[in-house]
């Protein structure tokens, strides 16, 4: 045993402690006006950046958005396979995002760009574009934060130098961002998760594998 678990745990811990969180809590309040004047939000990113983009669009269209009286009107930019391949074949794959930002995009919208190296093309031209649109843009950055710290109007860095922990710092910022809607605004009238002390699997009394009084013998099959 080399205790690896152990050690990327604690330089995990401490990349985290690097996160700026009075500066997500301005994300939230730019996400939160976005929502209240019908603007849009886009989101995007390259790699495990692109999967975190997605699964951020995700929380925020449903957990945060599903039974509420707002919604958010929020989209990755990495999720069009075919427009992403298409751009990439036929002009280049640094124009991926900035090209659909130009169908979409308004002034007042907001960009999420993620690099964990901050120097990604196709998200640094996505930005400059954003910012000479007039969108509110958010950069989620690492290590030095690169050119994307310098060019996004609010930069979120966890500044670290793995690329592993960079991205596990930018997932945990999107569950900031998304879980202070999904947590804190949970729909009027709405139940908790589960009724204190029920099993989250089954009724409570029931057994964990079958319903009460039944046999553990499955029927056999008809030949």
């Amino acid at each position: 045993m080399t205790g690896f678990a152990s050690e990327y745990k604690g330089r995990l811990l401490c990349a985290i402690e690097t996160i700026p969180l009075d500066r997500v809590e301005q994300a939230i309040d730019w996400l939160k006006q976005a929502r209240a004047r019908g603007r849009a939000i886009f989101v995007c990113g390259n790699g495990g950046s692109a999967a975190t983009a997605s699964h951020f669009a995700c929380d925020m269209v449903k957990g945060a958005s599903y039974n509420r009286p707002a919604r958010f009107r929020i989209q990755a930019l990495t999720d069009s396979i075919a427009t992403l391949t298409a751009y990439s074949n036929d002009v280049s794959y640094d124009c991926v995002f900035v090209e659909q930002l130009k169908n979409f995009a308004q002034p007042g919208d907001v960009l999420l760009a993620i690099s964990g190296s901050g120097n990604s093309p196709n998200v640094l031209r996505a930005v400059e574009y954003a910012n000479s649109a007039g969108l509110q843009t958010i950069g989620l950055t690492g290590r030095d934060g690169g050119q994307l710290g310098r060019l996004a109007q609010l930069e979120i860095n966890v500044a670290d130098p793995h690329m592993g922990r960079i991205e596990d710092g930018h997932m945990i910022i999107a569950h900031m961002l998304c879980y202070y809607f999904m947590d804190l605004e949970q729909p009027a009238g709405a139940s908790p998760l589960q009724p204190t002390g029920a099993s989250p699997l089954q009724p409570t009394g029931a057994s964990p594998l079958q319903p009460t009084g039944t046999s553990t013998i499955l029927p056999t099959p008809s030949e």
